[in-house]
């Protein structure tokens, strides 16, 4: 049996932007992609709104810098084949970053905290899947509009600037806006049918990477 990590902010948590509340489980994209391998693997999905990559965010109450939690998460989970990193969405706020190539360096240290991380004896370093985010689109919350003000022609930068860094890491990439778009509402969270053609779409390119058949 393999071990996935699922690394992610609001659209691996499954948040509902119609309800405010979150997607059936079945619906979220990390149980869509363990149903998808036919038990061949455990998806052990960990998504926590607003998350980013390596930024602090002091406007919440709780701690949402993607760097902090990973090495806790590669602890709690291991032994791992592979660690799927599907963030940048929170980073395109200007208060927080607001420029593709600097989510993607923070994506080089993520990828980074998992090459080097101090995994017990016998343990292998797991494989690394990077996720570039769906783009953003302008909603029926104006407020958030604002908030993610910059967001949608920024969004459009995010897969190139990843494949960068992938290519450079010699990780893989998946870009979610091939396959998923956001959901009217408020432009940047997945409805469930969206949710679950990323899980559906990630399937056969996490059974090439750990070999499954």
């Amino acid at each position: 049996m393999k071990n996935v990590l699922a690394f992610g902010d609001s659209l691996t948590w499954g948040a509902n932007a119609a309800t405010g509340g979150r997607h059936a489980f079945e619906d979220r994209w990390p149980s869509v992609l363990e149903c998808a391998l036919g038990g061949q693997a455990r998806v052990f999905a960990e998504g926590l709104n607003g998350r980013t990559t390596i930024f602090d965010d002091y406007s919440i109450p709780t701690q949402r810098n993607g760097a902090k939690a990973l090495p806790m998460l590669l602890a709690t989970h291991e032994p791992l084949d592979l660690v799927i990193i599907f963030l940048g969405t929170n980073d395109m706020r200007t208060h927080i970053c607001g420029n593709a190539a600097g989510s993607a360096m923070g994506i080089v240290r993520l990828i980074n905290i998992v090459k080097q991380f101090n995994y017990k004896p016998g343990h292998e370093v797991p494989q690394v899947l990077v996720v570039s985010p769906p783009h953003v689109e302008p909603g029926l919350d104006l407020l958030f509009n604002d908030v993610m003000a910059g967001a949608g022609a920024l969004s459009k930068e995010y897969a190139a600037k990843y494949a960068q860094v992938c290519a450079q890491e010699a990780v893989s990439l998946f870009d979610a806006s091939k396959v998923a778009k956001t959901d009217p509402n408020d432009g940047v969270h997945l409805d469930a049918k969206n949710t679950r053609a990323i899980g559906e779409s990630l399937a056969p390119i996490v059974r090439e990477l750990l070999s499954l058949n």
